[in-house]
């Protein structure tokens, strides 16, 4: 193993290009969201016709995490993620030139497959370069800025869009890649030796971090707090406006106000990163998600449609920041050797729960919050319930990977 001075440093801007490359895919996903309705259009397309871009997308980044991880375990950072910005990049400026809804949801396919690469690779680097406490607080760090991406994308695409349609936010996109891509062939430089690499068949090790209980454990959890996000994201529109009763404004108060929250818990949770047990972190946020979760059910079969709901909303979400950070920490502490495949692992999870859950929370209607309240009483329990199943009790035979 190497000692501490022989390991790869984080350095400063390194850690300004891990940040862009975790963000520029959340904001590939968000930023055109406004110009659906001009795009059906231009295209003269069907509204379920231009939300296929947005599958193609998330299908793409899904499935590339899976491919850009695995391959580099075997191959080292660099090279996966010097194909990957490249595949980006191009799929970016075809998508601002495709002349036909076809080819844009070609290219965004390929756009969410690229950029799968630096999102899946960017968190195997922090596992790479950093150990224990310094490892969640830079991911909690990271994924704070993350985390803001979606809350300031449809703000800025909307910009956008105003000045030169869906194709100017494309452009913008294909422009943070090339910037993207500029830091990866010159800014970073290999942080997996050639003997810390896997050998064997492509899927040996995504199956050797399978194999590693508590991995799958943090994954879990990981996966249905990532569902819990989700399901706030996709419902907030409506909970505010047509339950609650506030205005537009107002729902853009809250939300930014959550969002505030989610900012501030990542902060926090990255100084105490170096102080207190993460699991002790996670356990308290967890605990404090599932209680909100608990009282707005009850609150929501009592008939409650009042700022009450959207208290326990900010509390729920501010809970999240304190988690998703420590625990891709803990899963990727598990299985240091594959660190790209468990951050595959881990992604591509999270957004297999978040495309299940995103869509229930509409079943009860727009006027209700019903499916809302079910679905995050749903998905906390089994996130304590994964936490609580990698307790060290329970894994006493095996080692730290």
């Amino acid at each position: 193993m190497p000692t501490l001075s022989d390991r790869p440093q984080l350095t400063r801007p390194l850690f300004a290009l891990l940040v862009l490359l975790g963000t520029t895919g959340p904001l590939a996903v968000d930023m055109y969201l406004p110009s659906f309705p001009a795009m059906t259009e231009e295209f003269s397309s069907s509204a379920t016709g231009i939300q296929l871009t947005l599958t193609a997308f998330l299908l793409g980044l899904a499935a590339g995490q899976i491919f850009w991880g695995a391959l580099s375990d075997r191959r080292g950072r660099s090279v996966p993620l010097q194909w990957g910005t490249a595949v980006f990049v191009l799929a970016s400026v075809v998508a601002a030139l495709a002349p036909t809804l076809t080819t844009l949801i070609i290219a965004r396919a390929l756009q969410g497959l690229g950029g799968a690469a630096g999102v899946v690779i960017s968190k195997a680097i922090v596992a790479d370069t950093t150990r224990g406490g310094q490892t969640a607080r830079i991911f909690s760090l990271i994924m704070t800025f993350t985390g803001v991406a979606p809350a300031v994308a449809p703000l800025l695409g909307s910009v956008l869009a105003a000045l030169g349609g869906f194709r100017a936010v494309m452009w913008f996109i294909a422009i943070a890649g090339v910037i993207m891509a500029s830091g990866v062939f010159w800014v970073y430089k290999e942080t997996l030796p050639v003997d810390r690499r896997s050998s064997g068949s492509f899927i040996s090790p995504l199956l050797q971090a399978l194999r590693r209980k508590r991995f799958v454990g943090y994954m879990f959890q990981s996966g249905f707090s990532f569902g819990t996000m989700m399901a706030y994201v996709s419902a907030s529109p409506f909970l505010y406006q047509n339950v609650i009763g506030l205005s537009p404004q107002g729902f853009a108060l809250c939300f930014g106000l959550n969002s505030l929250g989610l900012i501030l818990a990542g902060f926090v949770s990255s100084k105490l990163a170096l102080r207190v047990p993460l699991r002790r972190t996670v356990t308290v946020a967890l605990g404090t998600l599932f209680a909100a979760a608990c009282l707005m059910a009850v609150l929501v079969q009592l008939g409650v449609r009042s700022l009450v709901l959207a208290v326990l909303i900010f509390i729920m979400v501010t809970s999240l920041g304190f988690t998703m950070g420590n625990t891709t920490a803990l899963a990727l502490s598990e299985v240091r050797t594959v660190s790209g495949s468990g951050s595959a692992l881990l992604g591509c999870f999270q957004f297999f729960i978040g495309a299940v859950a995103t869509p229930l929370v509409g079943l009860s209607g727009e006027d209700s919050p019903l499916a809302f309240s079910l679905t995050a009483l749903a998905a906390a329990p089994i996130a304590c319930c994964a936490l609580v199943y990698t307790a060290e009790r329970f894994h006493r035979k095996s080692t730290a990977a």
